[in-house]
Parts: structure tokens; sequence; C-alpha cells
């Protein structure tokens, strides 16, 4: 669907007859898109030999399993870490090491722009795996591609000159010399989450790796496959196979081991988790980056051009079924264009093509997971309850598959709905109508989060000087997410409860990385010498001070 597609053209066609003879709900709309001939199977894709291949290396003494949301059935057995197969695999990492941050950086580089063009020979690959684990539809994992190779190609280009030696002014020019150096931390601990498997993991961890770090990764084992393959993949791009370790396991029993071994740790997930992340390295005294939850907004000002705005709003709020840290939750609407705004939004979102096939044609996926569900059920059935109107979705749709639920569109949303205050995560977005914009900024400050949030404009003056009041980390003008987080030379992260840190640019690397300050003395110390006693070079220091700051040195 393309953005000069006027509403009339937005027909919903009729569903169609249910897979398997299951009946389609009632109050469906979505339609259901069309298998193409031949697709490929999960029994296609993850073969025992891919899996054999794949889980290579992993440091698991039990065993463990994975599924599809598509279908719910088993994809495959996996090995499962105990706390000692933790403390193994960071063993391992740490005797490999010390040899790899010996390699120079440029040549740690080449393998990040190997590993790019590797990817994009072989995206089907991981497409069929990312699809398998998450249920999204292709063009929502292509994303995860487009991420990855764009980071690999920076951090591949730029690492240098990130990680070079930098001269500073001493505390005395020409007297004192000093070169700030920058040293892997060691071994980084990686916990990655499920909606985003591909770029969540290894997109993060390459950073990492080019700044002379091993990285111990716990995956989330429902999506473990999409990580492992990106492993492979980098190995075949060269990096040494014993700096890549990935453990599998529950999150409660295999996350606080990686925490309890790093020095330092990366983590992508929820605000209440990541406390507890941050609590336990805090304990240890080692550094750590937080992306967290996010109840993002979006802001249509009265100017805006309707048509896009709206194509955009679908993009926004339904890019993979709405599980996406920065996808909006909250629509606030200029009431003078809200009716018509409202009306082209709810079209395009009856529209969306609903699809399990592993090829492209659908606009949504599937919701990970029966907690998923769960919650986007229990979020629209109160809102509803309690006077909330459905314009679009609400419904599940267990005749495409057990975790589908229509792309939903919710007016008339107040507090103390959940839906109103709480992160959903799942396809369901609130709309609200605002005439003040110094109110609807307060409106969408007004939450404890601060991760994404979104302008809509004619005027980039006024959208720019909208954003700069926002308390998010990104701001997209005229976009949902996509400009703000794909421009990785600037740094993407949450403010308030959605994080610390930032991935990307300068910081995305130097995080990864202590700083080292190399100071050397030449000719005098800064001492009294030369026969001058303590009140002489008191004076002299004195109006050498009073002098550099005339000749304005910094």
């Amino acid at each position: 669907m393309t953005d000069s597609q006027a509403p009339a053209a937005l027909s919903v066609p009729e569903a169609p007859a249910a897979k398997g003879g299951a009946a389609v709900p009632a109050g469906a709309t979505n339609p259901v898109a069309p298998a193409p001939a031949g697709a490929r199977t999960a029994a296609d894709v993850v073969t025992p030999e891919v899996v054999a291949r794949l889980t290579r290396g992993v440091v698991g003494s039990g065993r463990t399993a994975n599924h599809t949301p598509f279908t719910g059935e088993r994809l495959a057995e996996l090995p499962e870490s105990t706390p000692e197969d933790v403390a193994e695999a960071f063993t391992r990492a740490r005797a490999a090491q010390a040899a790899w941050a010996a390699t120079p950086v440029r040549a740690r580089a080449a393998v990040l722009l190997r590993f790019h063009d590797l990817v994009l020979q072989r995206q089907s690959e991981v497409l069929d795996l990312i699809q398998l684990e998450t249920g999204k539809a292709r063009l929502h994992a292509h994303e995860e591609v487009q991420a990855v190779c764009v980071a690999a190609r920076h951090y591949g280009r730029k690492a240098a000159s990130y990680l070079r030696a930098k001269r500073h002014t001493g505390v005395v020019p020409t007297l004192t010399k000093v070169t700030e150096l920058r040293q892997p931390r060691g071994v980084v601990g990686q916990i990655a989450p499920w909606n985003y498997p591909l770029e969540l993991s290894v997109g993060d961890a390459l950073p990492a790796f080019v700044s002379g770090n091993a990285v111990v990764m716990k995956p989330d084992t429902e999506t473990a496959l999409t990580a492992l393959w990106a492993r492979d993949l980098l190995v075949e791009a060269g990096l040494p196979a014993e700096v890549f370790q990935v453990v599998l396991g529950e999150g409660p029993v295999v996350g606080p081991e990686v925490v309890k071994h790093a020095d330092y740790v990366s983590f992508t997930g929820s605000t209440r988790t990541g406390r507890e992340v941050a609590q336990g390295a805090a304990a240890r005294l080692v550094g750590v980056s937080l992306e967290l939850g996010g109840k993002n907004a979006m802001l249509v000002l009265k100017d805006a051009d309707i048509e896009k705005a709206a194509a955009g709003a679908v993009r926004a709020c339904f890019s993979s079924a709405g599980q996406l840290c920065i996808s909006i939750e909250r629509l606030y609407v200029h009431e003078s264009i809200a009716d018509a705004f409202l009306d082209r939004f709810a079209a395009r979102t009856k529209a969306m093509r609903l699809g399990s096939s592993l090829a492209y044609g659908a606009d949504m996926g599937s919701l990970v997971g029966d907690r998923q569900l769960e919650t986007v059920t229990k979020h629209v059935d109160e809102a509803v309850a309690k006077g909330a109107r459905l314009v679009a979705g609400g419904v599940a749709r267990p005749d495409i598959g057990p975790l589908f639920y229509e792309p939903t569109i919710l007016d008339g949303v107040e507090a103390p709905m959940a839906v109103c205050s709480e992160e959903t995560f799942g396809p369901v977005v609130s709309v609200y109508r605002f005439t003040d914009e110094d109110e609807v900024i307060e409106l969408a400050n007004g939450t404890p989060y601060g991760l994404n949030s979104s302008v809509w404009t004619q005027d980039s003056r006024r959208g720019h000087a909208v954003a700069s009041r926002l308390r998010t980390g990104t701001v997209n003008i005229n976009e949902g997410y996509a400009p703000a987080y794909g421009s990785v030379q600037s740094p993407m992260g949450g403010m308030k409860d959605s994080g610390l840190g930032r991935r990307h640019g300068s910081e995305g690397i130097l995080k990864y990385t202590e700083a080292q300050t190399v100071a050397q003395q030449r000719l005098m110390p800064l001492a009294p010498s030369f026969g001058m006693d303590d009140e002489k070079y008191a004076a002299v220091m004195s109006l050498s001070l009073k002098a550099m700051k005339a000749l304005r040195l910094r």
C-alpha cells in the first residue's frame, strides 16, 4: 500500500474461509494473505542438520525446546545451560578474549564487513528463522536484516576512528604529554529479548566485538535459532568461535548468572527486569546499558498531511504486531482533523492482511506467545467494558493461528483503563484528541517512560520545536520510529524508566571500553625544582595558570 492511495480505494476484502475448517470469529474484518504455491514450511527450514550445526559449541548440559507462534508446534530441541555451564562459557570467553583484543582493530572491523555481506547473501535463511520464531510478517523480519547490516557497516567503517588513541592538552602544555586510550572491558554479558532476535542480539554485540571484547549471550530460548544463526555466520566471517559464547535457559536461572560473571552487561527487555539487572551489576560495580519499555506517543498536529500520517500510523503501531519497544501505543490527533484522520487510519488498518507464510505478502503476523495474547485481550476487553469504542480490530483470529489478533484502534480511552498507561506490547493503539499544543506535549510526557515519540507536521521548524520538548531518547518527525533508529551514527536509547545508556554512534561502542589516560611528564616535574622553594614554585604556577587562561587554553 502506498501513501498515494486514497481511503476510498481501501476496500476490506471479505474474510476467507478459515484454515482447517476453524470458524472465522464474528466481527473479524482483516483479510488473510494467501499462501504462495510451494511456500516453505518449518520442517523445510529447521532440519536436524541445521539444528546440529547451529547448536554446535553451545555450553549446555540439559535439554530444552522452542516453538513457533504460527502453530504452537515444537521447532527444535536445544541445549539448556545450568549455572555451571554459564561459568564455563565465561571461562572459555576469557581465555579467547586477550588474543582477540590484540588483533588490530582494522582486522576486527573486517570481520563485521564480511558479516554484512554474508547476511545479505543468505538473508532468506534468517528471514525464515525470524518468522518461525517470532511469528512476524516477512517485511518486518527484513527490518532486522536492514538494522544489522547498517550497524555492521557503520562499526566496520568507523571503529578504528572511535577507538583510536587521542591526544589531549596536558596540565602544562609542552611539558605534559597526554594520550587517551580505549581498552576493552573483557567479557560482555548480553541478555537479548525475543521480539527482534537478530537485531537485538548480534546487532548489539557487533560493537562489543570490534572493540576487542568477547561476548557471552543469553538469547530468549524461543528465538535462540536466529541468534545462533548469526553466531554461525560471524564465525564464518572470521570471528574466533570461542570469543562468542551462547548460553540458553530460563531467564530467572541463566540471566542472573550472566550478570554475575560479566565485566559489562547489555540488557534489552522490560523495565522490571532491567531494574533487577542493574541492581546485580551495581553490586559488582560493573557497567550496564539497559533499553527498556515504552508507552510511546505520536502527535499529529493540525497542519499534518492526513494521508501520510494515517499510513505512517499503521507502520508505527502495527509493525511486528506492535511487539516493538519503540512502537506507538498512544496517538494524539488535533481535534480539527481527528475525524478525517481516524477514518483513513481505520480504513488502512482494517485492510491489513494477516498471514503466516514464509513469504512476502502479509502486512502483519502473529503475537509471540500466550502471555502477549492475554495482555492484549485483557487491555482491549477492559477498555471496551469501561466505555472505550472499538474503531478497528479487537478480535482474536485463531482461524489463522493460535496467537493472531487483529490490529486494534481504540477511541475514548481514559484513566484508569490499563491500556491508558500500561505498556501493551501488542497491536493496540489508543487515539486521543487535543486542541492545545502545550497540553498535548505535557500529556505525551506524562508517563514514567521516555523511549520514542513521533511528530507529524508540514512545518519543519514547528516539528523540531515540538521534538525538543518531548522527553524521549528518540523523536521522529513525519515517521514513526525507523529514521531515528536506523541513523546509526546517532545514539538511540531511553530516558526516565526506559533505560540507561545508548546503542549506536560513539556511545554505542565506547560503552564497551574503559577509558585509560596515559600522561608523560617531560623536562621538569610538577613540583618545586631548579632550586625553587615551595613559595617560589607556587608563584610560578599561579602566573602560569593566569597565562593559560589569557591564551584561552582549554
